[in-house]
C-alpha cells in the first residue's frame, strides 16, 4: 500500500497546485489563459492518477496484484463517464 501512498501524496500536491493557480489569477499574477492551460494539465494529470489508484484498490480488492496497474492514457481516462 506504500504506492497508493504515493499517488495520494502526488493527489494532494496537484491539488494545492491548483489552488495556487487560482491564487495566482486572482492576484494578477498570471492571465486566465495561462491559468486555463496550466489547470488543464493538472485536471488531466489528476484524472490519471484517481484512474490509477481505483485501478490499485480493484485489483487488490479482487486478489489481483495492484502493482500491474498502469497509467491510462488521458485521452482514455477523460472518455470516462462518472
Amino acid at each position: 500500500m506504500g504506492q497508493d501512498r504515493l499517488i495520494l501524496a502526488r493527489i494532494t500536491q496537484m491539488v494545492e497546485d491548483e489552488r495556487r493557480l487560482r491564487e495566482s489569477l486572482a492576484s494578477g499574477e498570471i492571465d486566465s489563459v495561462t491559468e486555463h492551460e496550466r489547470l488543464g494539465v493538472l485536471e488531466r494529470e489528476l484524472d490519471q492518477c484517481w484512474d490509477l489508484l481505483r485501478q490499485r484498490r480493484a485489483k487488490a480488492e479482487f486478489g489481483e496484484n495492484p502493482d500491474d496497474a498502469q497509467v491510462r492514457p488521458s485521452s482514455q481516462v477523460e472518455g470516462y463517464q462518472g
